[in-house]
Formats: C-alpha cells, sequence, structure tokens
C-alpha cells in the first residue's frame, strides 16, 4: 500500500466527531499567524528601545547599559523563535490548503465519474453502431442525388444530329452562292465609232475611250477587292 493510502486508511480510523474541519483549522492558522506578527512587530520595536537605552547610559551607567543589552538579547531570540514557529505554521497551513483542494478534487471527479457512468448505462453499443450505419448510408444517398443533379440532363426529341447538320450546310451553302451572284464582274459596253472622224473628233474620241477604259479598271479592281475580300 502506498504512503498515500496508508494516510488516508490512518486518518479514516482515527477520525472522531469532534476532528475539526479544513476551512476551521485553516482559519485558526490564518489567526495564529497574524498573533504572532503583532508579537514580531512589539518585539522589534522593544529591540529598539533597548538598543537606545544601552547607548543612553553607555559609559555613564554600565549596569543599566548592560542590563538592556541582555534584554535585547532575549527579545531577539524570542524573534529568531517566533520567525520558525511563523516558517512551520505557514508550511502547515499550505499543506491542509493543498490536501484540502486534492480532497474537492477527489470529490469532484468521483461525482463526475459517477454522472459518466449514469450516462453510460443508456447507451447500447449496438445501437449506436446501427445509427452510424444509418448515418453512412444517408450520406451515401445524399452523394449520389447531388452527383445525379449535377449531371447533364439530356432530352429525347426525336431529331436526327447529323441531319440537321448537313441542314445548315446547305443553307450556308446557299447564302454563299447569293452572295457570289451578287457580286458578278460587270460587262464592257460596246461603243459604235463614226465613220470618218476628223482629226480634232478622233483625239476627242481617243481621250473618251482612255478615260470610258480607265474607270472600267477601276471599277474591276474595286469589284475584285470586293470578291477576295468575302472570299477571305
Amino acid at each position: 500500500m502506498s504512503k498515500l493510502g496508508k494516510f488516508f486508511k490512518g486518518s479514516r480510523s482515527s477520525r472522531t466527531r469532534t476532528a475539526p474541519s479544513a476551512q476551521e483549522a485553516l482559519a485558526r492558522l490564518r489567526e495564529t499567524e497574524e498573533m504572532l506578527a503583532k508579537k514580531q512587530e512589539y518585539l522589534e520595536n522593544r529591540i529598539q528601545r533597548e538598543l537606545a537605552l544601552a547607548k543612553k547610559h553607555g559609559s555613564q551607567n554600565k549596569r543599566a547599559a548592560l542590563q538592556a543589552l541582555k534584554r535585547k538579547k532575549r527579545f531577539e531570540k524570542q524573534l529568531t523563535q517566533i520567525d520558525g514557529t511563523l516558517s512551520t505554521i505557514e508550511f502547515q497551513r499550505e499543506a491542509l490548503e493543498n490536501s484540502h483542494t486534492n480532497t474537492e478534487v477527489l470529490r469532484n471527479m468521483g461525482f463526475a465519474a459517477k454522472a459518466m457512468k449514469a450516462v453510460h448505462e443508456n447507451m447500447d453499443l449496438n445501437k449506436i453502431d446501427d445509427l452510424m450505419q444509418d448515418i453512412t448510408e444517408q450520406q451515401d444517398i445524399a452523394q449520389e442525388i447531388s452527383e445525379a443533379f449535377s449531371q447533364r440532363v439530356q432530352f429525347a426529341d426525336g431529331f436526327d444530329e447529323d441531319e440537321l447538320l448537313a441542314e445548315l450546310e446547305e443553307l450556308e451553302q446557299e447564302e454563299l452562292n447569293k452572295k457570289m451572284t451578287s457580286l458578278e464582274l460587270p460587262s464592257v459596253p460596246s461603243l459604235s465609232l463614226p465613220a470618218q472622224p476628223s482629226r480634232k473628233a478622233g483625239m476627242s474620241s481617243s481621250v473618251h475611250r482612255s478615260r470610258a477604259a480607265s474607270s472600267r479598271r477601276t471599277e474591276e479592281d474595286d469589284d475584285f477587292k470586293q470578291l477576295a475580300a468575302w472570299a477571305t
């Protein structure tokens, strides 16, 4: 058996109904400490007074000076004893406070253990396993539902996508043919020349033909540029 167990066993066997509680013992110890502290203060004042008397009498009254020093020594001895007693009381008070704290901790831990035991008595491990399985199944179902909602929905409309693409290509080709037709090159107009033009008239007619040819080339160049741009 450990020392702690022997201590508790001995304290239970020797406990009587008149034994003070920890709070009462702590209160008594604090009162004793206060009393000894006041005694310390009294002795320190007496020591100072006796020291002053010894200095006062000095060589004039050696007997009185020696008596003052003797009393001073007794007071110092008592003061030293009180210091030791206070140290012992302080140690005892701290030990009692720790014992009281440990007792309260032990009592509260026992109370908590009883409460935990009562809670666990109402629990069945088999029921807990069944509950966890149900939770896992419901989570799997919820995951499947989420995945089903996230998938792309495709409705059957009865149309062939290849046929629709072919029809779309025909429409595009038809539109292209219309644009090509609207961009056909203009025909060159025919000019009738006079039978015997004069030199001046000939020069004027030549200038006129040159200007007309230049205008046609310009128009043809513009048509070719439009056709090239559309084809691109």
